[in-house]
Parts: structure tokens; sequence; C-alpha cells
């Protein structure tokens, strides 16, 4: 009986550990599942998160990429607009200088024309004081641009129809010359000219050797009979072709048959203004 009641304990026992047991492991199961789902889930999370961050760095590794190209770019820019800003510097710099010397340039023409002028009046003044009334009125003594033109009548120089010069003519042509001899830095040009009526006589073809003739006979009295240096004389003839008036009066032939003496600076002068002109 003893023994009966004993091995009922025994297995009682058993069962009732075996009972425990069981309730244990499904406690502890069920939170080994719970925690498994929650280390899931943050796992899942931080795969998520993993590969946000490194779209985000992709992104970001782009910007930097076109800020860096667009940094060079800008560099480029810049170091081409500082060496145009150099070279324009240099140009105008350049151009200024150019400015500067043209302007001194010209008030050195300036000084150098109101010089000329001042001594071309100084030259008609001291010639229309010489000539006497009667000469005055066969004689017309004019400055035109630069240029002195002493403009004598045919029938105060020349014998009728020759280029031969008369003796009344002689005293003109002496205040003429010693006006010439004062103004040694000037050139002398002697121009003849006639009106349009053919001429025919021996040796003498035309108008234009009548006016070359006639130029060249009073070169040749200022130079021999007045001692004006035949270096600084120019004889030309123009003809017909340079007239004042229309040919068609007496009056109008008259005024186109003179001889002209033009008193110029000498070229030479003009030459050095050139040559003191600024090279650009």
């Amino acid at each position: 009986m003893i023994m009966k009641k004993n091995r009922l304990l025994i297995i009682a026992l058993v069962a009732g550990s075996m009972a425990l047991t069981s309730c244990v492991s499904k406690k502890e199961l069920e939170q080994c599942r719970l925690e498994n789902k929650e280390l899931t889930n943050n796992f899942q999370d931080t795969k998520e998160q993993l590969a946000a961050s490194r779209a985000r760095v992709s992104s970001l590794e782009e910007q930097l990429d076109a800020q860096k190209k667009a940094y060079i770019a800008l560099q480029r820019s810049l170091d081409q607009s500082l060496t145009n800003s150099s070279q324009n510097n240099i140009s105008i710099d350049k151009l200024v200088d150019q400015i500067n010397e043209s302007n001194q340039y010209i008030r050195h023409l300036v000084e150098v024309k109101s010089k000329s002028d001042s001594l071309n009046l100084i030259l008609q003044t001291n010639l229309l004081r010489s000539l006497s009334n009667d000469e005055k009125k066969e004689v017309d003594v004019q400055v035109l641009k630069g240029v002195v033109y002493i403009s004598l009548a045919d029938n105060m120089l020349y014998k009728s129809g020759s280029y031969e010069i008369n003796e009344r003519a002689g005293a003109t042509l002496s205040k003429i010359a010693k006006v010439i001899m004062d103004y040694k830095d000037y050139d002398v040009l002697i121009e003849g000219n006639t009106d349009d009526v053919p001429i025919s006589r021996q040796n003498i073809r035309n108008n234009w050797d009548l006016s070359c003739l006639r130029a060249s006979s009073v070169v040749q009295a200022l130079q021999n009979d007045y001692g004006v240096d035949p270096k600084r004389l120019t004889a030309g003839g123009r003809g017909e072709y340079n007239p004042l008036m229309p040919n068609t009066t007496d009056a109008g032939r008259q005024r186109n048959r003179r001889t002209q003496i033009i008193i110029t600076p000498k070229l030479d002068q003009f030459m050095d203004l050139i040559d003191q002109a600024p090279e650009d």
C-alpha cells in the first residue's frame, strides 16, 4: 500500500515537473519571438536609413563635382577678363599717348601757321608801302591761304604782244625783288597767264608758250638785274586755263592777261613739320 502511494507520488511529481517545464518554455519562446521581431524591424529600418544615406551622399558628391566644374569655369573666365582688361588698359594708355602727341603736333602747326600768317601780312604791308599810288593800280597784292600773291598786269610788264619786259616795269620789279630778298626763307613762283585769244608769232606756238616765256623773263630779270638767288625761283606758265574772269569782254581778257609772283614758305620747312608728326 505504501509502495503504491509512493509510486503515485513520484508520478505526480514528474507530471508536475513536466507541466512546469512546458509552461516556462512557452513564455521564453514567446519572448524570443518578440525580440526577434523587434530586431528584424530595427534591422530593416537600419538598412533603409543606410540606403537613404548612401543616396544622399551620392547626390552631394554630384553637386560637389558640379560646383567644382563651375568654379573652374568661373576662374578661367575671370583670368580671361583680367587679361583682356590688362590689354584694354594698355590700348587705352597708348591711345591717350597718341592723342596727346597729336594735340601737341596740332598746337605746333597752329603756332607755325600763326607765325607764317604774321610774316605774310608783314610782307604784304612792306610791299604795299613801297609801291606808288600809280603802281598800286596795276599791282594787286593779297594773302590767300597762307601764300602772298602779287599780280601784275601784262601791259605794265611787257611790250605789246611780246614776252620782253619793258622799261617801265623795272622800278616795280626792283621793289618786289627787295622784299623777296628780305624774306630769305621763302620760295618764289613766277606764273604766267594769258587770255584765250590765239597768238601767231614766230617761235611762239600758242598761249602756253607765251605764258611760260613771260614767266621766264620775269625770273631772269629778278636774278640778273636785282640779284635774287635763282635757287629760290621757279618759272611756270598756265596759258589761258586759269582765268579770273570770262574771256567774253575786253575787260575780262585784260584781267586774265597777268603774271603772278607767288611767295611761299620753303618746301623743306613743311617737310620738317612732316618729320615732326607722330608716327602712329
